[in-house]
């Protein structure tokens, strides 16, 4: 295992506004239903489910959102198809869209636009998928302990392979079959994890400027703001020197 750092550029965080707020509360709503309409409404017997829960839970959503949620999975309401788009943006950075969608049409309109206007361009199913690795991601914030604390609760745990930031926090990763297991062990040692997802983990990343990275972002920035789309997975890179301008 070699735990680094690596700039998260992908999840170039903004600020909790309320409008921001509200439409991750949607995302995490409906990742609850779909995830309680697929299997028992019961977390306990639900491992979808109960991540959902728990992410939801450490984004602060309130207890009666998340029922409501679970609720709805049981009513005659909208039926939601999961979909995986793929595709290149400025740069040659390889981008994976996941989307959860009550109208397919709609949201393969709306993606293939973004992409379009963002300099990017819509692909086949698989045409980027082979550049990442499906893995579990278990966050933790920087508070929790020391890189040498959380390094070694993550070997015992089982984990892959460890990324520390003093800012953001540390990120866990272990394989995806694991991910119950890996972080249920954590929780013991660690505490409970502020996210638990199974993500697309880049295997390589494609260095990019400021020029294309201020497109890329207005790219990357479009998909996050679309109601259909659940997350955006890319392979990109920018040297700390690039993004300090990007943000100011």
């Amino acid at each position: 295992m070699a735990g680094h750092s690596h700039a998260k550029n992908i999840m170039h965080r903004k600020g909790k506004s309320d409008a921001i707020r509200s439409k991750m509360f949607s995302k995490l709503s409906k990742e609850i239903t779909v995830a309680a309409k697929m299997g028992m409404p019961d977390p306990d017997f639900n491992p979808r489910l109960r991540l959902a829960i728990q992410n939801a839970r450490a984004q602060s959503m309130p207890k009666d959102n998340i029922q409501r949620a679970v609720n709805k999975a049981s009513t005659e309401g909208e039926n939601y198809e999961e979909i995986r788009y793929e595709g290149y943006g400025p740069g040659g950075v390889a981008i994976i869209v996941e989307v959860l969608t009550d109208n397919r049409n709609r949201s393969g309109a709306n993606v293939r636009a973004i992409f379009s206007k963002n300099g990017g361009t819509l692909g086949e199913t698989n045409s980027v998928a082979f550049m990442f690795d499906r893995v579990g991601e278990i966050d933790y914030p920087a508070s929790v302990g020391s890189a040498e604390a959380v390094m070694e609760a993550a070997i015992e745990a089982g984990a892959d392979d460890v990324e520390f930031d003093t800012e953001d926090g540390h990120t866990i990763y272990c394989a995806f079959e694991a991910i119950g297991d890996v972080s249920a062990a954590l929780a013991a040692t660690l505490g409970e994890a502020e996210s638990v997802k199974p993500v697309f983990r880049p295997q390589n990343y494609v260095e990019v400027d400021v020029e294309k990275g201020a497109t890329l972002m207005k790219l990357m920035d479009a998909l996050e703001d679309d109601d259909d789309v659940q997350n955006t997975y890319a392979n990109f890179d920018m040297s700390e020197e690039d993004l300090a301008k990007l943000e100011g």
